[in-house]
């Protein structure tokens, strides 16, 4: 949109003769109107409704400083080498005045689709001649923008069911005592806080690249990462867990696109109820925005489905490669924020509320075997976050304690006096890093009004339709979220003077064997040939022993085996083992320790060489 906007005594114009046949009709061809902000404008091809809430701040602006209310709309295709088309501008045209009324301004247009002459006079001070280009750039949603203003209070929640509110008073978090909850204590500062900007760089971020895990990638935009093989395969794995235990639950497992019409009525009004901002192309047809989860394809898909109350509670599941939000640049943080991510996205039709309670529960219950399974201690690793509306506190206080209860120690309660999302209730899993950083990994939702905007139904006992209650629930949290949370996990284990390392499971390498010199690699080759479902590697460089141990060490390797002339006459090997001890066995049965310890996860093959001579450099040694 090209706006020029010119302060003026008065505009004087007379609508002549038709220019295009999508002209409007006018009673008053003449008009003059006095003192005033004549806004001449463009609306170009990309150009749609969410322009106008930044049009009219725009006008409110510069109609404050130069204390006028009387606005004249003045289209004026010439101001623009790329014009929407005549009915779209004329659409816009009227919302817009439309828009500007509502703010209390007085407002006209000048006759649309018509040659006109005209008579301005300028006002001639600093700001009587000023130009605006409004773009989409990244779009905004109602949600977000209320999001900011919102007011919460906050508690903490006690499994007993104590509410203590809780505040911000020169930058200390009081109303509780966190003497034995320091880690509840800094993420209650930092989600009161709702700053999410990154001042210090995560120490998870010199490890994924040291590590050769994931790295920035310069040619896209930022939060859009590259992995590397190792990085892949810690995330190849994730997504096949999570994905595995999540379909065990009894998810049915779908698949939908990644864009959709932005101005598709039914997804317009979810974007107005979710705060995110959006991805935007314009493809040859229409208007898209990049999906942010996994809740457009599905909702879709359960408007055109068939469903009666035997189904439910019904589940769908899909891991969404990718989803996208343009989270702004300050709050981008290696792993743990990112405008490109994987989320597992499992959605559950309920009958009532009685239902989605019981669906909660166990999807809680699912929450916290794939995060123990993953690697992490639950419920030492996290803090447990609660939002939900006055009302619905009020009504459920006894489940929302259940909650608590189950979690086993005190949690942050955020209530809102007004539902503005989506859902009544939602809780997440937050896992608080070494700057104090928090970041939510599970996360479930009630939502009481997506059924209503997409219309779902089911056909109940009774034989009438009626609308269900849908849950949103993350088992795990984006995965690159859960990669980020190991990281970190390691992080802060290795400054209480423990070495940090991945679960064995995603360990790229979980056996390296380590040749004293080249005359004992041929030998580990055919160690190799006795063994199937581990991941061995072998150090056949030139470096001396102990550098070759120093170096699987910062690789984090969880068994390192060293080979030389005494373990060929043995048949033993002598194994070091990563925060334990150090032992003597043979190669099957370092294996078969290493199936036993990962035994119902993922597996897969090697990602690099077996030869570390074979492997490229990925990231430098800086």
């Amino acid at each position: 949109m090209k706006v020029l906007l010119v302060h003026s005594d008065f505009i004087e114009y007379e609508a002549l003769e038709k220019a295009v046949k999508q002209a409007e009709e006018v009673k008053e061809k003449k008009k003059r109107v006095e003192e005033c902000l004549v806004v001449f404008v463009s609306f170009e091809q990309e150009d749609d409704e969410r322009l106008l809430e930044k049009f009219s701040e725009e006008i409110e602006d510069v109609s404050t400083k130069l204390k006028v209310k009387r606005v004249v709309l003045y289209p004026w295709v010439h101001l623009s080498a790329k014009p929407s088309s005549p009915a779209r501008a004329y659409e816009l045209l009227v919302k817009a005045e439309e828009v500007l009324k509502s703010k209390g301004f007085e407002v006209c247009h000048a006759p649309f689709g018509w040659y006109k002459s005209f008579e301005i006079r300028c006002k001639g001070h600093p700001l009587s001649e000023l130009s605006r280009e409004i773009k989409a750039g990244e779009e905004e949603s109602k949600a977000l923008k209320a999001e900011r203003k919102i007011s919460s209070r906050w508690f903490i929640i006690t499994p007993e069911g104590e509410l203590h509110e809780i505040k911000a008073e020169d930058g200390e978090v009081v109303g509780f005592d966190f003497k034995s909850y320091e880690n509840l204590k800094k993420f209650a500062a930092y989600e009161i806080s709702k700053s999410r900007k990154v001042n210090q760089e995560p120490p998870h971020i010199k490890l994924m690249r040291g590590l050769e895990l994931v790295d920035y990638e310069p040619a896209s935009d930022p939060g859009n990462l590259r992995y590397y093989p190792k990085g892949k395969l810690i995330k190849s794995l994730l997504e096949e867990f999570v994905t595995r235990k999540t379909l065990e639950y009894g998810a049915m497992e779908i698949e939908s696109p990644i864009m959709y019409d932005y101005n598709h009525p039914t997804l317009k009004k979810y974007l107005d109820r979710f705060p995110a901002r959006q991805y935007t192309i314009t493809t040859p047809n229409k208007k898209v925005f990049l999906r942010f989860a996994a809740c457009f394809g599905q909702f879709l898909m359960l408007h055109d489905a068939v469903i009666t109350y035997k189904h439910l509670p019904l589940r769908l599941y899909e891991l969404t490669k990718y989803s996208f939000r343009v989270e702004q640049r300050g709050e981008l943080a290696g792993l743990r924020r990112l405008r490109a991510f994987t989320m597992p996205d499992c959605h559950a039709l309920c009958k009532d509320m009685n239902q989605a309670k019981e669906e909660m529960l166990r999807r809680f219950e699912l929450s916290e075997q794939i995060q123990k399974e993953i690697g992490f201690s639950v419920p030492e690793d996290f803090e447990f976050a609660i939002r939900a509306t006055k009302d619905f506190l009020e009504k459920e206080k006894e489940f929302i304690v259940s909650l608590v209860k189950k979690w086993g120690k005190p949690a942050l309660l955020e209530v809102w006096d007004e539902r503005i999302f989506y859902f009544v209730l939602k809780y997440e899993w937050n896992f608080v890093d070494s700057l104090g950083k928090a970041a939510a990994l599970n996360t479930d939702q009630i939502d009481v009004v997506n059924a209503e905007n997409y219309d779902i139904s089911f056909v109940d006992s009774d034989g009438k339709k009626k609308r269900p209650i849908i849950m949103h629930l993350s088992p795990s949290g984006a995965i690159e979220r859960v990669m980020y949370a190991l990281l970190e996990k390691a992080a802060i284990e290795s400054k209480k003077g423990k070495k940090p390392e991945l679960p064995l499971w995603l360990s790229p390498t979980q056996l390296r064997l380590v040749p004293v010199s080249e005359d004992y690699v041929d030998y580990c080759l055919k160690l190799l040939e006795k063994i199937k479902g581990v991941r061995v590697d072998i150090d056949d460089t030139n470096d001396t022993l102990s550098k070759k141990i120093r170096k699987a060490e910062k690789e984090w390797i969880p068994y390192i085996a060293v080979v030389g002339e005494k373990e060929v006459e043995s048949g033993k090997l002598s194994v070091r083992i990563r925060n334990e001890s150090q032992k003597q066995c043979s190669i099957e049965e370092i294996a078969e320790e290493i199936k036993e310890k990962t035994k119902g996860m993922p597996f897969k093959p090697l990602p690099m060489p077996v030869l570390l001579s074979k492997r490229p450099v990925f990231v430098g040694s800086s």
